[in-house]
């Protein structure tokens, strides 16, 4: 019975896995019965501490940050992201001295001569010839042009500082557009006067379309030279609104060049 007693008394002894160790080690060791719950699982962790001190210096364009780590100094540069928009558009100033010149129109024929044979082999609808050219310049007025005045008045007179910025670069996408499809659309006409045998340049139409795309040209010059000259965007609203209203004529007198053949 001793002995039993004895062999008992082993058995439930908690007995260490792990030889002792110094008592310096930072969790308790488990065993083998009757282990700690907070040794359940065992996890050796080794802290360390590392301070940072952060300091950003901001610049308009680059911008230094400086890094203390662990008395290091490092020095990043960062570059500030920024995003333009550039308008590309054709110049109508050569076909304009062109079209200046003695026996211009004569010259103008012989240039679009293979382009208006190609067209006329295409065998398109005389209606679509005929006014494809005004309907389509009729949405670039309309749509683009006026629209993009409307914002212009926007960035003028507007107190909303939400709404000021849209139009501010809205504006200048939309009429730069617009510059653009009116001096393709100038070829578009000369082609379809020419498909109908109709003189190209002596029409009131054409003056007034030479006038309006030289006076965009201008317009488009102008917002490079507004920083220094506040006075310049004075200028450049009362012209635009001229610009536009010559448009409006130069469209009733191709509808009435329209309605004559």
């Amino acid at each position: 019975m001793a002995l039993a007693n004895g062999f008992h008394a082993l058995c439930t002894r908690p007995t260490p896995i792990l030889p002792t160790v110094a008592a310096s080690f930072p969790y308790p060791l488990p065993t083998s019965f009757g282990m700690p719950t907070k040794c359940l699982p065992l996890v050796l962790q080794a802290k360390r501490k590392t301070n940072v001190m952060l300091s950003q210096c901001f610049a308009a364009k680059n911008e230094l940050s400086e890094v203390d780590n662990g008395g290091d100094d490092v020095k990043v540069e960062e570059m500030e992201e920024s995003s333009e928009t550039l308008l590309y558009s054709f110049t109508p100033l050569p076909l304009l001295v062109l079209a200046a010149l003695p026996g211009a129109a004569g010259t103008v024929r012989s240039l679009f001569g293979p382009f208006v044979e190609l067209v006329k082999s295409w065998n398109l609808p005389d209606w679509l010839v005929h006014w494809g050219h005004p309907g389509n310049m009729a949405v670039v007025l309309f749509a683009m042009g006026g629209y993009g005045t409307y914002l212009g008045f926007r960035i003028r007179y507007s107190d909303d500082v939400e709404e000021k910025a849209k139009a501010k670069d809205l504006h200048p996408k939309l009429l730069g557009g617009m510059f653009f499809f009116f001096a393709l659309g100038a070829t578009g006409g000369v082609t379809s006067l020419l498909t109908s045998d109709k003189p190209i340049f002596e029409s009131t139409h054409a003056v007034t379309g030479f006038i309006g795309l030289t006076l965009l040209t201008i317009q488009t010059i102008l917002p490079t030279l507004f920083e220094g000259k506040p006075g310049l965007r004075n200028v450049h609203g009362i012209l635009g609104s001229g610009i536009m209203a010559l448009f409006l004529i130069h469209a009733a007198l191709g509808l009435q060049l329209g309605l004559s053949y």
